[in-house]
């Protein structure tokens, strides 16, 4: 089971969650504040983040930009019903995913696992190398460059872009991609797919021009585009 460090402010939330995770075969490391959090991030080696919003000091926001810095290991964040300003802001700083408090481990587990799960394995047919334009995208080794450059992509960033790259031009829903790249069938909430598009075009695109790549196709959705 993978290693999760729980940083979060409030001790019952801490506890409880670190406890339930621990029950199901997690490593667990916590901590209170985001100073602590960070410093425990080059020791322990998480595999996922479990990052608590409203944090004394340092937020949540900042120590998700932090860790974005250096890493790209997969970040859920805990937040509290109503903090919709805060949602946006997280998940524009690097968040793979969101969950509100107060939930059940279940809940929690459930989604560590779609973050967690392995992206699958190249359809039958199609090249593991594909060459977009000066965008190369390798779907065995899960690598993307631009102009010879490897690119570091979030999970989130990282699955969208194979499943649009995938098939090109085919218009993809916001709820469509939510239910692919995020599993949330039942959790129809664009801000994750606007927000993971928006980090996406940013390390991918050309930022004097309109997108090559990831385009917008107004009031249906997304898809990658004619290059």
């Amino acid at each position: 089971m993978p290693r999760v460090l729980l940083i979060e402010d409030d001790p019952s939330v801490r506890a409880g969650v670190g406890l339930g995770l621990r029950r199901r075969g997690h490593e667990v490391a916590a901590a209170d504040t985001g100073e602590a959090g960070l410093a425990l991030v080059g020791g322990f080696h998480p595999e996922l983040v479990l990052l608590d919003l409203m944090l004394p000091g340092i937020n949540g926001v900042q120590v998700c930009r932090r860790i974005r810095e250096t890493s790209q290991v997969p970040i859920i964040m805990l937040t509290a019903r109503g903090d919709d300003f805060d949602i946006v802001v997280g998940l524009e700083a690097g968040a793979d995913d969101y969950i509100v408090k107060p939930a059940r481990t279940e809940v929690i587990e459930a989604r560590i696992k779609a973050v967690l799960r392995r992206l699958g394995a190249p359809a039958g047919g199609r090249p593991q190398v594909e060459f977009h334009g000066d965008l190369t995208v390798d779907r065995a080794g899960l690598t993307v460059a631009r102009g010879g450059e490897r690119i570091a992509l979030a999970p989130s960033e990282l699955k969208l872009l194979l499943h649009l790259s995938a098939s090109p031009e085919q218009v993809f829903s916001r709820q469509q991609l939510l239910e692919y790249v995020w599993e949330h069938s039942y959790h129809a909430d664009a801000r994750l797919v606007d927000a993971c598009v928006r980090r996406l075009r940013h390390k991918i695109e050309d930022p004097d021009g309109a997108p090559r790549y990831i385009q917008t196709v107004r009031g249906f959705g997304y898809r990658f585009g004619p290059l």
